[in-house]
């Protein structure tokens, strides 16, 4: 990609998906790497009361997805996740969480993504994340 998509682009583009209904918002994108965050709200929360794993995970998939459009290489036309891990080790309750996603590898085929959470607060690590995209190009004719 020659260009990378802008700030404005990032949160235009979940309005209406699943990272528009939680509320991540996109706050930099930088050479091989993006920042995005999710201030918590009720509904971000398992019946216990702390943040779902689930909430965690789609702001680090989140991160990563869209740092692997901003670094997509020349001729790519899109990405899938291929697989991904989460390891949790704190929660939180209310305030925002931070993602930072940095690049492990960007291959033709493979891009490889470490998203590290955080409580916004304190700086706290909530999560460590690892996610693999396939690059897709457009069909051959």
């Amino acid at each position: 990609m020659t260009t990378a998509p802008t700030l404005e682009v990032f949160n235009q583009r979940g309005i209406g998906k699943f990272p528009g209904y939680l509320g991540i918002e996109v706050l930099e994108v930088g050479h091989q790497t993006l920042t995005a965050q999710l201030p918590i709200k009720p509904h971000h929360l398992a019946p216990n009361g702390y943040l779902h794993a689930g909430s965690v995970v789609t702001l680090a998939d989140t991160a990563a997805g869209y740092a692997c459009v901003a670094n997509l290489p020349e001729g790519a036309q899109n990405f899938t996740t291929i697989e991904l891990k989460s390891n949790h080790f704190s929660t939180a309750r209310e305030g925002t969480i931070v993602a930072v996603a940095t690049v492990a590898h960007l291959g033709r085929t493979t891009q490889v993504w470490d998203v590290k959470v955080t409580d916004k607060a304190n700086g706290k690590t909530i999560a460590l994340f690892r996610c693999t995209q396939m690059i897709l190009y457009p069909k051959s004719t």
